[in-house]
């Protein structure tokens, strides 16, 4: 499987969705409606038949964590430094600066290019570092936009778990480790309803994507919006191809998806979380789109590190 082959599809796909965007095929209302059936009901199914797909095994080490999470810090870390030094960004605006240039795109991009990359091998660490990304990240962003506020840490605690347990794909997650715990899987007519949603989910969430992806304007504050794109396609990955690959020791698949997860563009939940706490909003958002749009070229540049050129 040649680099072409696996990033050709993927960035087609939402080259699709942004041209129907663009014409008039979709409007927002229909790309709206489906980035909502993408989120909570297809990456569901498509998480809970993979994780309780017979034979889907393996086992993850400290050092997996570290790797990961310990390039997602240091970009977080140096997107939040850098934007103090712009004249206007408050304490909330450099969080989310940081943010964004350590929070992959998972769901849209990452899940269907990761397992197109390593397939069957790349499931369970890909699953593994889905679960743990999204309440982690979300977690810690809450946390430190909120640490001046009034709230109790009881009571934001209470706040985050609320909005992970009103999360689909979060819950699919515990519903599919559960199952999966306790050597259960769907079977019959149900089995066939979950693959069938499941099918649906990499080409949907693409089009979604790419549709939605319109609404961004690259313009606004293109300084800041590069940076950001730079520490997430480029420092991120890097400092994770380092730990996992010359660092620390696991198996080359999983050092693979950890590199791979990281190279992916900023994910929506940065634009979503800028949105909740009106701040930086439009630098996100050009970050979400400069990002995507660059991706194309550094996608192949990391699939070729990775040997699947």
């Amino acid at each position: 499987m040649t680099v072409l082959s696996l990033v050709v599809p993927i960035f087609g796909l939402i080259l699709v969705g942004w041209i129907a965007a663009l014409a008039g095929f979709l409007s927002d209302k229909v790309s709206d409606g489906l980035s909502e059936y993408v989120f909570s009901i297809a990456v569901p199914a498509l998480i809970l038949a993979t994780l309780t797909r017979p034979g889907l095994t393996g086992e993850i080490t400290p050092s997996y964590w570290f790797s990961y999470f310990g390039g997602a810090g240091l970009s977080w870390l140096i997107g939040a430094l850098f934007s103090l030094r712009r004249t206007g960004v408050e304490r909330r605006g450099a969080i989310l600066h940081g943010f964004a240039a350590s929070q992959s795109n998972t769901v849209f991009i990452g899940v269907p290019m990761i397992l197109q990359a390593y397939g069957e091998e790349g499931a369970f660490p890909l699953f593994m570092l889905l679960a743990v990304h999204l309440p982690l990240m979300m977690g810690c962003a809450t946390f430190l936009i909120e640490a001046d506020g009034q709230a109790s840490i009881l009571r934001r605690l209470r706040g985050l778990a609320l909005v992970l347990l009103r999360n689909p794909i979060f819950l699919a997650l515990v519903a599919g480790l559960i199952l999966k715990g306790f050597g259960l899987a769907p079977a019959g007519l149900v089995k066939s309803l979950v693959d069938a949603l499941a099918g649906t989910a990499s080409t949907c969430a693409l089009i979604a994507l790419g549709a939605g992806l319109v609404r961004y304007r690259v313009l606004h504050d293109l300084p800041s919006a590069m940076v950001i794109t730079g520490l997430k396609l480029v420092i991120h990955p890097l400092a994770v191809w380092v730990l996992a690959f010359h660092v620390f020791t696991m198996p080359p698949a999983y050092a693979g998806v950890a590199t791979l997860f990281a190279a992916m563009p900023v994910g929506i939940n940065a634009y979503l979380l800028a949105s909740r706490y009106k701040t930086e909003t439009g630098v996100v958002a050009a970050a979400v789109m400069l990002s995507t749009l660059l991706a194309i070229a550094t996608t192949v540049v990391w699939l070729t590190i990775l040997g699947h050129a």
